[in-house]
């Protein structure tokens, strides 16, 4: 239905996946809301977000209210004369006033499948409880979060092999073909849309740096899932020898040790380079960490340097004290 007047409120990559996906399609954007723009990098200077990055080269308008609550704000919006508003990781909530200013109202592109992980961290949560499966819900949106009917689903399952940036990769693929589909045959999938089942719901608070801390008392399968979700954003992390070590690739090995969690069982070297680290239950094989001040590593590359770090009977600690 490229007719459509369609106003974009998004921000992160995710989002500006989906717009583009729009524009490739020829649907019709009036304007692009965002959210404002942040200080970044070393030097904290002021940058623009990829969806505004991506508007901005099509020449598309882009407003950047730090809110959507003020009469002003919503009177802007409602000049644009929106038929739909299509909301995907915006990163702000929008009053039943906003609701209501598209003749067709808002439809939302949400990461999980819901009504299972409604909330900010949808991926990253369902990779911590090791879900077998997630995907993507296209909604109608009402004032609650992530609340609204549900037009459209698509699910995708989710392997040992998957960690957050995968998962996220795939999901955008997902949401982008979704969402063309939902505009495609939006007059049947509202006519037809589904309540959610509240009593089954779940929630995906975003997630602190404190979680990303590894507890080597936890099983083996629960560390490689920390490990999975933090990828790209907040790496799991530990100490060893009083430095601060994020542990950015591994795996569950078999075997059973009854060495203190934490412990550095074994250094392997070769092509199957790693370390294997008891866990409180089960033993953890790492090849993949990131010292401080420096860039991603293979434990391969260390052991071929003799870094003095990894050393057999080490242990790793939840302390930045050895």
């Amino acid at each position: 239905m490229p007719s459509l007047g369609i106003i974009f409120a998004g921000t992160p990559v995710f989002a500006a996946r989906h717009l583009k996906a729009l524009i490739d399609a020829g649907h019709n954007i009036l304007a692009v809301y965002t959210q404002p723009d942040r200080a970044a990098g070393r030097g904290k200077n002021l940058q623009a977000s990829p969806v505004k990055q991506l508007a901005s080269e099509h020449n598309i308008p882009v407003f950047q209210p730090i809110n959507l609550k003020t009469t002003e704000a919503q009177h802007e919006l409602a000049s644009l004369g929106a038929d739909l508003m299509v909301v995907v990781a915006y990163g702000l909530l929008l009053p039943q006033a906003v609701l209501d200013i598209p003749a067709r109202g808002c439809i939302n592109v949400h990461a999980s499948i819901l009504p299972r992980w409604r909330g900010a961290a949808p991926i990253e949560r369902a990779l911590l409880a090791g879900d077998a499966e997630t995907g993507v819900t296209i909604m109608q949106m009402d004032a609650g979060l992530d609340t609204g009917k549900m037009l459209h689903v698509v699910k995708t399952p989710i392997s040992t092999a998957d960690n957050r940036e995968t998962i996220e990769n795939k999901l955008a693929e997902l949401g982008c073909s979704g969402l063309l589909h939902t505009l495609k045959h939006l007059d049947t999938l509202q006519s037809t849309a589904q309540e959610q089942n509240h009593h089954l719901s779940t929630y995906a608070k975003k997630l602190d740096k404190s979680e990303a801390l590894i507890n080597w008392e936890a099983t083996s399968t629960q560390i490689d899932l920390l490990v999975r979700a933090g990828i790209g954003r907040n790496p799991a992390y530990s100490f060893l020898n009083g430095q601060r070590v994020r542990i950015l690739r591994a795996k569950p090995a078999t075997g059973i040790n009854s060495a203190q969690p934490g412990t550095i069982l074994k250094l392997i070297s070769g092509s199957g380079a790693c370390m294997q680290v008891s866990c409180g239950i089960g033993v953890l094989e790492i090849d993949v960490l990131q010292l401080p001040g420096k860039n991603p590593v293979s434990v391969k590359d260390l052991l071929n340097a003799h870094n003095p770090l990894l050393i057999e009977g080490a242990v790793f600690s939840q302390q930045e004290s050895p």
